[in-house]
């Protein structure tokens, strides 16, 4: 069965940092398009990145580009989103979510079910 499960979400201060993982099971990670998504109370769903199966895409919102970094361990079969000069304005559900194809996509097939992270003073 496939499966999704995000984990490192908490309480962070402005300007610290924090490292989400994604856990995937039921398939080979490096054989699929894997993005990161959030959504805040009341605001759209907002794709923040993605990475293709090959590593050799990746794709940024402009709202986090230079802060955020997408990578993956083939080896763990887990993808991670690095948040560096967290803003309050990143407090969001974060998603993983799985492309059906190597490459990324807007359509998902596969969603974990979230982990909060909360960006306070």
């Amino acid at each position: 069965q496939v499966q999704l499960v995000e984990s490192g979400g908490g309480l962070v201060q402005p300007g610290g940092s924090l490292r989400l993982s994604c856990a995937a099971s039921g398939f080979t990670l490096r054989y699929n398009g894997i993005g990161w998504f959030r959504q805040a109370p009341g605001k759209e769903r907002e794709r923040v990145s993605c990475m293709s199966g090959s590593d050799s895409y990746t794709y940024y919102a402009d709202s986090v580009k230079g802060r955020f970094t997408i990578s993956r361990d083939n080896a763990k079969n887990t993808v991670y989103l690095q948040m560096n000069s967290l803003k309050p304005e990143d407090t969001a559900v974060y998603y993983c979510a799985r492309s059906p194809g190597y490459y990324c996509s807007r359509e998902m097939d596969y969603w974990g079910k979230g982990t909060l992270v909360t960006v306070s003073s």
